[in-house]
Parts: C-alpha cells; structure tokens; sequence
C-alpha cells in the first residue's frame, strides 16, 4: 500500500515533471476514461500535462496538436466513445526523420513522460522513440537545434502504455452482442439461420466471445480452424438443431478465419453452403465497425480509469533504468506488464499461426482466450450429445437448480449452460421454482436441452425466484429432496442463496438427505456475496445506473440514468443532481458508478459520513460551480445512513448552493436490476454455469458409494467465486467467520481501495494510504 508520506513524495517527484498523452491507432471504447485519468492524476501530483492530438502525427507535427491541459479540459469526457484527443496513422513517425521531428517537439515542451494509448504497433513504435532518444538528441544538438545544455536536462524518456485488452477477459463486446440480440429476436420470429462476421483479422477474441454469449451454433476463428470435411458436420448440426426444434441457428465468423489449409472462409461461403445443402433461410451481417462505435461501458470507464491512474505513477517511478511497460489488469488488480515481453508474445503468436501450430497458439493468447475455447467446446460438445442421441452417459444422478433472492441479469446465462452441460454429463436435471420457497412446496419440473434455448439474453430470472430462507421449511425441504431423489443443489442467487446454503449445511447434521454437493453461483446487483469478487448482474446494475429509461421524459427523474443527468444539465444553469442507487448496506454500485459517471461524491455505509463530510463536499462543488463548472453529481448509496437521508442530502444541497446552483433528485430503483445483461455478465455466467457442473459432477462421482451420494465434508457445500482472475470453490463453512451478516456483506471488501481514485479524480485532496501500486507481472511463454 502507498503510505501518506509515499504521496508526499509523489507529489514532490511530480512537481516540475512534464507528463504527455495520446491515443493511437484505432479508437477504442474507455480511450477517454483513460486519458481523463492520466490528465488529472499527473496534475494532482503536481505535473504539467500535454495532450497531444492525433495521435503520432500530432506528435511529429507539433505546434497546436500539443496542448497543456487543465483540469477541466478532460470534463465530461468519461461518457464519450472515441478519443477526443483523436488517433491518426502516421508513416511519418515510422522513419528516423519523423521521430527526429517528434523528439524537437517534446524537449521543446519539456516533456520527457510519455502515456500511449493504443496497440501493439503503437505501443512498439514508442518503445524504438524510446530507445533511440538518446542518438535523437545528439543529432538535434549537432544540427543547431538545441543546445546541448537543453539535451543534458531531457536526457532520458519515460514510456508507458496503455492497452486495456491485455489479460482482459471482457472487451470491445457490447456492440456486437446488441446486434446479436436484435437479430436473434427476428430469427425466432421468421426461422432462420443467420450468418455474422465480427471484427477480428488475426484474433477470433470478439468472434469467441460472441459465440459464448449468444449460443452461437458454430464459430470460425483464426487460432482454430475447422478441419477437412467441415462443412458436412456444420450443416449436420445445423440440421440436427433444427430437428430437435429451434428456430434459429448463428453462425459467427472472424474476418480473419481460415480453414486448416490456410484459405480463407468467408461468411458469404457459409451462406451459399447452407442454403444450398439445407435450403435454409440465411442472412448474412458483417458488423464491422460499429463494434467499435457507442458509449463506452461501466466496465470500460473503470478499468481504463485505473490503468489510467497507475500509468502516472509507473512514469513517476521509472528510473532510466526502468524497462517501459504497459499497464495491463490482472482480474481487478493493475500491473505492470514489460513492454518488449508483450511485443515478444504478439510475435509468437503470429509466428506459431503461421506455422500452423493451432493448439500452441491459442495458449498463447492467454489463460482468458484459453478458458473461453475450452468453454466452448464444451457447450458446442454437448450441444452434439443431445441432437444425436448418441448421449451414452446415464449417470444415477438428479440435481436440482434454482433461483434464491431478487432477480439479477445473468441468472439465465447460468441456468442454460449448467442444464446443457449436466445433461451432456448424462444427468437428470429438474427446475425448482421461486428459490427455497419452491423446494419446499414441490414446484419442481424436469429441464430438457431446448427448454432453456435463447435464455442466455434474457433478463431477471425466468425460474422465478424469492428471498425466503431454508430454516422455515427444512422439514418441507428434505422432502421434496427425497422425493425426486435429488443428488446436489444448484444454487444461482445473492445473499440470501449462499446464506441458505449455509443453514442447509448446518442441518446435515439432522437430515441425511442433505448430505448431498451444493454449490452456490453469486448472482445479485449489490455485489454482496462473500467468496467473490464479481457477483452476476453487477456489472449489468452499473452500466443501467448510466442510462436512461425511453419512458421517461426529461426531468421526470424516477429512471434517468447518470450519463443522461449530466447531459441535461449541459448548456442550462449551474444544477447539481442528488442520485440514490440500490445495494443494501454494500456500497459496491454507488461507488463503481461514482467512477464510471464521474461523480463529485459518492456516500456509502462502509465510509461514514458526518455533517462536516456534507459540509466540506457542499463548499467544494460550491467553489467549482463559480468556475466553468455547469454540472454536478452526488451518489448516495440507499443505506449509507440512517438520518442523512437522500432527502435530507438534497435539501442540505438545495439550501446552501442557493445562488451558485440548484440541486434535483432522483432515485433509480429497481431500473438497476432490469434489462438484458451485459455481454460480462451474460459470459460470465455462461461459464460459472459450466464450471459448477463440472465441481457438481466430480463431488457426485467422489461422494457415491453403496448406491448412493454421500457428501458431508466443507467442501462440498461452497460458492463459486471469481478471486482477482481465479475461479475457486469456498466452503461456506469458511466465508461464514468472514460475513458481516447483519448487513448481508462480505467484513473486508476489494473495491473498497478504489474509493481514493474516485475523490481523487473529483479534485479532492485525498491521502492515497490505501493506493496499492501495480506489481510487474511477466508474460510466461510456451
């Protein structure tokens, strides 16, 4: 952790430092986030920071592309797609001259910092500026340039970079599963096969994902190309899906697959292949760029917000002798990646495609891609069991799946993967109905491979699902569990499912019947459930806090969203908006929106609050409304305090800006927990469905014995959580000494050290104690 007294020297290694930034090569959703914290963490350290438009050619060109930036220059930018500072090719600065150009610039400046954000080729272009700059200005003492006074004093260059897919699990899908989505409703209604190429020349990243999460029937990426003969067991699943009654079939392509001979498979191929084998209906849709158009999302602005934070730090840290990195993410955690390694590795990985060793390339793409693949086929296995009846496993296992506490997005996701995947396993799979309420009472129905097709898009939860808790009807329970002679429990729900699952444990003791594998899938908006980090629907509950409801009209505020509030106090008078999120006692959703949103403040219960908290943030945007400042926003998470009531908080805020500004209101509600998931919630919950059948399945197998499953041990009653990047099983027996369980939520939570970014970003003086700075982390090769 960074110490009070390791900012103070921050701040003094800051002062009189120079920090430049620029976006390079494609746009990319969260480019602005990032230069938005670059700008205003090296500013409140202390440092001059230069943005510098278009990219490398604003660089080589100089003059007005480089300007000093201000706080405000970067307001209100977080919510926009793009960079702002834009992103131009520059063959320019492929050559000596050019670069020669772009050293004069940025000595002229003063700056000897730079923060690149963009790709691999952007990225290694600036590590050879880097390692030249030395020679660079030699030859501009020696042309009369610059003196060689001026040379000594800007002897060295700090590189880092910014590139928010490194070890990123859930990138650049948004736009493409939007489209997926509005397709896939079209193809139910008319039955038909549809045919989509996504972006992806030499990765199948976004084509995989994708696939994942829309159920795509078959999928073509570079890294694994079909073998011969392809076409024939193509059109057989596409056939077979068809016979066991759905109505739509998707097929996604990289623009970049290739079969095993390396020729290129195009969509319009696919299309004429299956209507001529099959005479299906068939569409074809290439989504090209507008995969990289839209809003940036929740997840976006906040892991390009902190990358952006500790880029600024590495380049005050660095020493000349210090590589250049890039700044990646590690699960939630951001780390310092060496530059040239992850160059190395884009290297070997062309160069083993090249050489057609497949299965080598797609480890090399990372444990993410790795895990996603690995998923896939698994569900597209299954898929295969159950259209050709070839399913040879029949296991003597039931289990049951359901539904606990308020419907989250991704419950869906979960439930499809984790019935096809136990069916594929040979189980008997049964449905509960409204959680433990429904175990209790009987409302329990067999699960077949196409009851749960298109469930991967749909919101809330469509077993239905209840808060009540096992210990009212244990006796009800037992049961139901002895009736249908259920094996293990599927538990998909917040709190209140893991909650649940413990007091189920703690009966084993008296029922025999419950000595049976449970496992517990996170799913709830609050972020609440201790074992993980990420929760199903969370990141769905953040992204819905930054829009707005169509229903509404402008200022009827029961369901505007953050983005649209601060859009309409754009152009009107000073306002500031007093917004109250959901969570319960977690302040997870006020403070990840607070970040994503831009927030001047945001309350929660772990952080208390007094009156002079209120006071200090009343005076502070009081003082920023005076400047060029139109708009503020203030989050209240909805149990942050028992007297400083959202309406309290708003007439606190109303009476004293009388005259500065005036203050609205609005409370989002249940807009949190509605709408489809996210393309993050929806893959994650695919997997956690598949990954608990898995557990499931192996405990089933360990616990059988004399015609029976006899399981009793801690760990076979856990939750199935995602720590930093590892999936992992917590006996609930263990989470239990670490649950704060009058107010439902984990004792020490993660997200808790992001809360100084937040006030940092906000321009408060904030000590960094709890910053934790980024560890280098090297790229293991094959």
């Amino acid at each position: 952790k960074m110490s009070s007294m390791d900012l103070e020297k921050l701040k003094m290694t800051g002062a009189g430092r120079a920090i430049a930034v620029l976006t390079s090569g494609g746009d990319a959703q969260g480019m602005n986030a990032a230069v938005r914290a670059v700008t205003r963490m090296g500013i409140y350290v202390g440092a001059k920071v230069y943005l510098i438009y278009e990219g490398y050619q604003g660089l080589v060109d100089g003059g007005d592309n480089i300007k000093l930036a201000h706080w405000h220059s970067v307001t209100n930018i977080i919510q926009q797609g793009g960079t702002v500072i834009g992103s131009a090719r520059c063959k320019a600065f492929t050559t000596r001259e050019g670069r020669l150009a772009a050293a004069f610039n940025l000595v002229k400046k003063g700056i000897t910092n730079l923060c690149v954000c963009g790709g691999d080729g952007s990225l290694t272009g600036a590590n050879i500026f880097r390692n030249e700059w030395s020679s660079l200005l030699e030859e501009l003492v020696q042309k009369g340039r610059i003196t060689d006074t001026l040379a000594k004093q800007h002897d060295h260059l700090n590189i880092v970079g910014l590139v928010g897919s490194i070890d990123n699990d859930f990138c650049g899908t948004d736009m493409t599963i939007g489209i997926i989505d509005a397709i896939m409703t079209t193809a139910q209604s008319h039955q038909r096969t549809f045919v989509l190429e996504v972006m992806g020349r030499h990765c199948g990243y976004l084509a995989l994902v994708s696939a994942l999460a829309s159920g795509a029937d078959w999928l073509f990426i570079p890294e694994a190309p079909p073998q011969e003969g392809w076409e024939d067991r193509m059109c057989a699943r596409l056939e077979g899906s068809r016979i066991k009654g759905s109505r739509l079939n998707i097929v996604i392509v990289a623009e970049g697959a290739i079969d095993i001979n390396g020729k290129p498979i195009s969509s319009t191929y696919i299309k004429d292949l299956v209507v001529k084998r099959l005479g299906y209906d068939t569409r074809v849709t290439v989504l090209g760029h507008v995969q990289r158009g839209g809003t940036p999302s929740a997840f976006d602005r906040i892991l390009s917000s902190k990358l952006g934070v500790e880029a600024v730090v590495a380049l005050l840290e660095a020493s000349p002798d210090t590589p250049a990195c890039v700044i990646g993410l590690s699960g939630n955690h951001a780390v310092r990646l060496p530059l040239m390694e992850c160059v190395e590795m884009t290297k070997l990985v062309q160069t083993a495609m090249n050489e057609k060793r497949f299965n080598e390339t797609i480890k090399l793409r990372g444990g993410s891609f790795e895990n996603n693949w690995n998923i896939y086929k698994l569900l597209v296995k299954s898929n295969v069991l159950i259209i050709s009846d070839s399913c040879s496993l029949q296991s003597n296992f039931s289990l049951a799946i359901l539904n606990v506490g308020a419907p989250a997005p991704g419950m869906n996701a979960a439930v499809r993967s984790a019935v096809r995947i136990a069916l594929a396993h040979g189980h008997k799979v049964y449905a509960v109905q409204d959680g433990y309420q429904g175990l209790a009472n009987g409302t329990v129905y067999e699960m077949e491979w196409h009851k749960v097709a298109g469930w991967t898009g749909q919101g809330g939860s469509l077993l239905g699902t209840k808060r009540t808790l096992p210990n009212k009807n244990m006796e009800k329970i037992v049961e139901t569990i002895a009736k249908y002679n259920i094996s293990a429990l599927l538990v998909i729900g917040g709190f209140e499912a893991y909650e649940g699952v413990l007091q189920l444990f703690e009966a084993r003791s008296r029922y025999d019947e419950l000595c049976i594998p449970m496992c517990v899938i996170p799913a709830t908006i609050s972020n609440n459930v201790p074992g993980t980090d990420f929760s199903l629907g969370a990141d769905t509950a953040v992204n819905a806090a930054m829009e707005l409801s169509p229903l509404m009209l402008p200022f009827k505020f029961p369901h505007q969203g953050c983005d649209k509030i601060k859009q309409s106090a754009t152009g009107t008078k000073r306002r500031v908006f007093v917004v109250e999120t959901m969570g319960g006692y977690c302040g997870y959703l006020a403070t990840s929106t607070g970040i994503a949103v831009g927030a001047d403040a945001a309350y929660i219960y772990e952080e208390p609050i007094n009156i002079h908290d209120l006071k200090t943030n009343v005076e502070h945007l009081a003082e920023k409304m005076k400047k060029d400042i139109q708009r503020g926003l203030v989050l209240r998470n909805e149990k942050c305090h028992e007297n400083y009531t959202t309406d309290f908080i708003h007439r606190l805020y109303s009476s004293e800006g009388k005259g500065i500004f005036d203050c609205r209101v609005n409370v989002l509600g249940h807009l949190q927990q509605g709408g489809a998931p996210s393309p993050f919630d929806r893959n994650f919950g695919t997997k956690l469905g598949v990954r608990a059948i898995q557990w499931i399945s192996e405990r089933l197998t360990e616990n059988y014995r004399q015609g029976r499953v006899f399981a009793n041990s801690p760990d076979t009653a856990c939750v199935l959580g995602l720590n930093r990047k590892v999936i992992s099983f917590m006996p609930v027996t263990e989470l239990k000494a670490v649950t704060d369980f009058e107010h439902r939520m984990p004792k020490v939570q993660w997200w808790f050290n992001l809360r100084p970014m937040l006030k940092m970003l906000a321009k408060y003086q904030t000590s960094f104690c709890e910053y934790v700075p980024g560890e280098i982390e090297h790229r293991v090769t094959v």
